[in-house]
């Protein structure tokens, strides 16, 4: 559970900051209140298949791996980006909502990238419920929606 925890904050850090080392990511986990060593960091940086990607200005940060990915047309980006107003999960469930009568081509969106780590998808008027094989599956599914829908730098 504090390693299920851990990783959350993780995926949540990398999300919001541009975290170029691991000493910064060991700091921001201790000011979110984790006790960790450098170690420790190495290893969820392997567990969650962390890269460092190059950003605009010729940096690199840390972000979630795409090396599984199928490369995605822009038309399903396009569609995720124009549609979806938020992103939540809980366990292996992810939930997201979407301007009225969109859900359906979002839904769509979703199943046409291919990512194998979706189950199924289920949309309403406004709703997509996404089940996905595991808890890590839908962190880094979230993780991938917020970057997609322009989360992160």
């Amino acid at each position: 559970m504090k390693k299920d925890k851990r990783h959350d904050k993780i995926i949540e850090i990398i999300g919001k900051y541009r975290i170029e080392t691991q000493d910064e990511l060991i700091a921001r986990l201790r000011e979110a209140g984790f006790e960790v060593t450098q170690a420790t960091v190495s290893r969820d940086i392997r567990d969650l298949n962390l890269v460092k990607i190059a950003t605009a200005d010729h940096r690199y940060k840390y972000a979630l791996s795409a090396h599984e990915e199928i490369q995605v047309s822009s038309k399903y980006l396009n569609i995720i980006r124009e549609t979806v107003v938020s992103v939540d999960y809980a366990d292996n469930f992810v939930v997201l909502r979407t301007y009225s009568g969109m859900a359906q081509a979002a839904a769509a969106a979703v199943d046409g990238m291919g990512w194998k780590e979706i189950v199924g998808t289920l949309a309403g008027d406004d709703t997509i419920f996404v089940l996905m094989r595991g808890r890590d599956a839908a962190l880094q599914f979230v993780a991938r929606l917020g970057q997609i829908c322009g989360g992160g730098d």
